[in-house]
């Protein structure tokens, strides 16, 4: 293999391009927002508060925007939607402003509860506030938490390059967004795969009166071959199964030791990297 090839990250089946939503609070119109990413075949992640849960029976007064649900309803809806579900602490507060053993509690108890509840484990999050410091980070480390979502948006599909402090590609808001949906959806990257981020909170398309924002959206990015419509914690596993792959010297052939097949584009040849198995490149 030449010097000069260079090797770069293909999604599954080689798809160059990944599109993953991150919506907050499970709140009552989540509903309404995964009925509109299933119709599309998008999927995402949604991050509970499970010290949050509304008292079963709650009825809201009219008017009422944040209307977060019982936890009978939210596992009624999440349970197999095929989303994700993730931490977004025990109760909700600005982490940077609690104590090590506070941060370590609001995140290790959310994170019992709603596994508990949906029987899976649960390693993903999103900032309460979007907030946060080196000593949370350090501590959602030792909590097993693999990634967890800020509120910062760098406009663009760059690659995370440090899941502790996951920025987004905008929110739902952004007035640029559906400048960067066609963009996602027409152009091809040539080296590095492309991954669109967007997050927000589902109650906002009601608060705004703006759900037409989230059809548009999802009109000009769903259905596409080129793109891979994963979860958060799927990126990321996928992502670190790539990191893992082991090349020769010279870089003519790999060892896959993860059970995870995964994709490269090496020079102008799409390469295949089977689980367990060492190929030629």
């Amino acid at each position: 293999m030449s010097e000069e090839l260079r090797i770069f990250m293909r999604y599954p089946d080689g798809k160059p391009k990944a599109l993953t939503l991150s919506y907050d609070d499970g709140v009552e119109q989540d509903a309404p927002l995964i009925e509109k990413m299933r119709a599309h075949g998008v999927k995402g992640t949604f991050n509970l508060n499970s010290g949050l849960f509304a008292p079963a029976g709650t009825v809201y007064p009219a008017g009422q925007i944040h209307r977060r649900m019982p936890q009978a309803d939210v596992l009624a809806l999440y349970a197999d939607s095929g989303m994700e579900i993730a931490v977004h602490a025990l109760t909700h507060p600005h982490l940077e402003y609690q104590t090590r053993d506070t941060v370590l509690h609001e995140v290790l108890e959310d994170r019992r509860n709603l596994e508990t509840l949906f029987g899976l484990p649960v390693q993903g999050m999103a900032y309460p506030f979007g907030t946060f410091n080196d000593a949370v980070v350090e501590t959602l480390r030792l909590a097993g938490i693999v990634y967890s979502r800020t509120t910062r948006a760098h406009g663009s599909f760059r690659q995370p390059d440090d899941w502790l402090r996951l920025e987004a590609t905008c929110h739902h808001n952004d007035p640029r967004l559906m400048q960067l949906a066609a963009q996602f959806a027409n152009d091809t990257p040539k080296a590095d795969p492309w991954l669109f981020y967007l997050w927000g909170h589902s109650y906002e398309f009601e608060r705004d009166d703006n759900w037409q924002v989230m059809d548009a959206f999802l009109d000009t990015v769903s259905g596409k071959n080129d793109v891979w419509y994963a979860t958060n914690i799927e990126v990321y596993r996928y992502t670190e199964a790539f990191k893992r792959l082991v090349f020769t010297v010279d870089r003519t052939r790999c060892y896959n030791p993860t059970d995870t097949t995964v994709w490269a584009l090496a020079g102008e040849k799409l390469v295949k990297l089977p689980a367990g198995e060492t190929v030629s490149v």
